[in-house]
C-alpha cells in the first residue's frame, strides 16, 4: 500500500508539475514572486525578506546549473555555413531557446525556490517542533514494546501514506502560481513530522 501510494503521488506530481508551466507564462510567475515577496516584507521585515529573495536567486543559479533546459548560449553557431542553412539555423535556434514553456519552466523554478528560501527561514523554529514529533513517535513505540501491545501495521500505513502524499502536494505548491500566506508554508513541515511520529509510533518493535 505504502508503496503504491508513493508510486502514483510521484507519478501525478510529474505530470502536474510538467503540466503548470504549459498553462501560465513566465509572466505569471514573476508576477507572483513580486506579490509574495511583498507579503514577506510586511511580515517578516524588509532585512529577512531581502535575505530570503538573495537565498532564492543563488538557489535558482545553483538549479540552473544541473537542470536540462537549454540556454541561448548552448546554440550551435552560425558561422562559416551558407545564408540558407544560417538562417534555418537561426530560426531553429529561435523556437528553442525562446520556447514560452522552456521559459515558463525557468519561473517556475524561480518561484519554488524562493518558496523554499522563506520555508528555511523558519527552519530555527520547526526543526525543535519536528523532532519532538519524532522522539514522542519513538517513546510511544517503546512503551507499547515494554508493555507487549499489539502493533497497528494499518494505522502505520495509513500515516505513512498520508505523509507522502503531502509532502507530494506541498512539492506542487511550492510550483503553483497562487498566492500563499506566509504562515502556510511551514504548516507543510509540521504536518509531515506529526505524520512521521505517528507512524512511528505504530511501527512494529520488538520488546
Amino acid at each position: 500500500m505504502i508503496r503504491a501510494t508513493a508510486v502514483l503521488s510521484l507519478v501525478i506530481l510529474l505530470i502536474l508539475v510538467l503540466y503548470i508551466p504549459s498553462a501560465h507564462p513566465p509572466q505569471h510567475f514573476v508576477a507572483q514572486i513580486r506579490i509574495e515577496h511583498e507579503a514577506t516584507a510586511a511580515f517578516w521585515g524588509a532585512e529577512p525578506a531581502t535575505r530570503i529573495l538573495a537565498r532564492a536567486v543563488r538557489m535558482q543559479d545553483a538549479t540552473a546549473e544541473v537542470t536540462p533546459i537549454p540556454k541561448a548560449s548552448d546554440a550551435p553557431s552560425t558561422t562559416g555555413v551558407n545564408n540558407a542553412v544560417a538562417q534555418e539555423m537561426a530560426s531553429v535556434n529561435q523556437r528553442l531557446f525562446n520556447n514560452p514553456y522552456f521559459r515558463s519552466i525557468d519561473a517556475l523554478l524561480l518561484l519554488g525556490s524562493y518558496r523554499l528560501a522563506t520555508l528555511l527561514e523558519w527552519l530555527p523554529w520547526l526543526t525543535a517542533f519536528a523532532l519532538s514529533t519524532l522522539v514522542d513517535g519513538w517513546f510511544v513505540r517503546l512503551i507499547k514494546a515494554k508493555e507487549f501491545v499489539q502493533h497497528d501495521p494499518e494505522m502505520f500505513a495509513v500515516y505513512a501514506c498520508l505523509a507522502i502524499i503531502t509532502m507530494c502536494a506541498a512539492v506542487v505548491g511550492f510550483v503553483v502560481p497562487i498566492t500563499l500566506h506566509p504562515l502556510v508554508l511551514p504548516c507543510v513541515p509540521l504536518v509531515v513530522s506529526v505524520l512521521i511520529g505517528r507512524a512511528l509510533g505504530c511501527f512494529h518493535r520488538r520488546g
